[in-house]
């Protein structure tokens, strides 16, 4: 299992929450150092302390392990679907055209 896609989605919730490696270290009691090397893949953190450090980002599991999971690409084509609702019209039909395309090429 590649652990540097979920040290990405760490990453990724902990910079939407505008906190530093310390500040989600010190949330979790953990160090920013380890913080570090989990969010570039290094390091895997134990169970508990992934449950910790999803807890403290507001972050379901399957949010941080979607590229891991088996149906981790639903929950992206949902995430992709909520995000294509606030486009505009036009930019909605772009999309849309840019799908058809590479489903008709599968």
């Amino acid at each position: 299992m590649d652990f540097k896609e979920m040290g990405q989605q760490i990453k990724k919730k902990r910079l939407e929450k505008n906190w530093r490696q310390e500040d989600l270290a010190e949330q979790t009691d953990l160090t920013a150092t380890y913080i570090s090397l989990i969010e570039r893949g290094k390091k895997c953190p134990t169970l508990e302390t992934f449950i910790i450090i999803a807890n403290a980002l507001d972050a379901s599991a399957d949010e941080l392990l979607a590229s891991a999971l088996n149906n981790g690409y639903a929950l992206r084509v949902s995430t992709y679907l909520e995000q294509l609702k606030k486009l505009s019209e036009e930019k909605q039909k772009t999309v849309c055209d840019i799908v058809e395309v590479l489903l008709r090429n599968e």
